[in-house]
């Protein structure tokens, strides 16, 4: 004769059920869950309770781990960077537009390191613009689709600083960069003639 033991389902249900699972989250012809992610059905003796603690402390535990990675990933420096830009720096310059019809765009073979791969294949960029006769040599990556973008950037970017001058945001930009870096400069020496007048009073005064 087969007996019945009595049990507790700590899903959703929450309701007291018999061999073979909750009531609510079993099916009434082969008693077995189909809710297993919101049930869990365990019998009311000295063995299954403590494993059953066990094994909720596991899932508690296995439940927590998604929530903590989205925090951790929320609050990552390069996601932050990403969702929120610098203050005070621009995404890009105000530079001229360039004309497909002002370029004069040739591939000739490249050189330097990188084997018969690099000396064979014709992935070097030459781009002029005929306006201002500016060229451009570009030969930076393998790929010649790279080198095409590239070449068009940095052609853009003299273009920009030959037709206005010290009004061009890449002129504005470099010599902000070289002021800093003046300042930097100046500041050490500061501190280095600091630091040798202190070194020259404590000598005298070990004298």
């Amino acid at each position: 004769m087969r007996k019945y033991v009595s049990g507790y389902c700590l899903g959703v249900h929450a309701q007291k059920g018999r061999w073979g699972g909750c009531k609510a989250c079993a099916d009434p012809q082969s008693l077995v869950p189909v809710k297993r992610r919101f049930c869990f059905y365990f019998f009311m003796n000295a063995s299954s309770l403590f494993h059953s603690t066990i094994l909720l402390t596991k899932i508690n535990t296995l439940s927590w781990r998604p929530w903590l990675w989205r925090q951790q990933k929320l609050l990552s420096p390069r996601l932050a960077v990403s969702l929120f830009p610098v203050a005070g720096k621009k995404n890009s310059c105000d530079l001229l537009p360039l004309s497909e019809a002002d370029l004069e765009e040739q591939f000739v073979r490249g050189n330097g390191p990188g084997g018969q791969a690099t000396n064979k294949t014709s992935n070097c960029v030459v781009l002029k613009h005929i306006p201002s006769g500016i060229v451009v040599k570009c030969h930076q990556t393998r790929s010649v689709e790279m080198n095409r973008q590239r070449a068009r950037e940095i052609l853009q970017q003299k273009v920009d600083l030959f037709y206005k001058g010290e009004n061009s945001d890449i002129f504005k930009e470099k010599r902000a960069a070289e002021k800093k870096k003046q300042e930097k400069k100046k500041r050490a020496k500061e501190t280095l003639e600091k630091k040798r007048h202190i070194k020259e009073m404590q000598e005298s005064d070990i004298k």
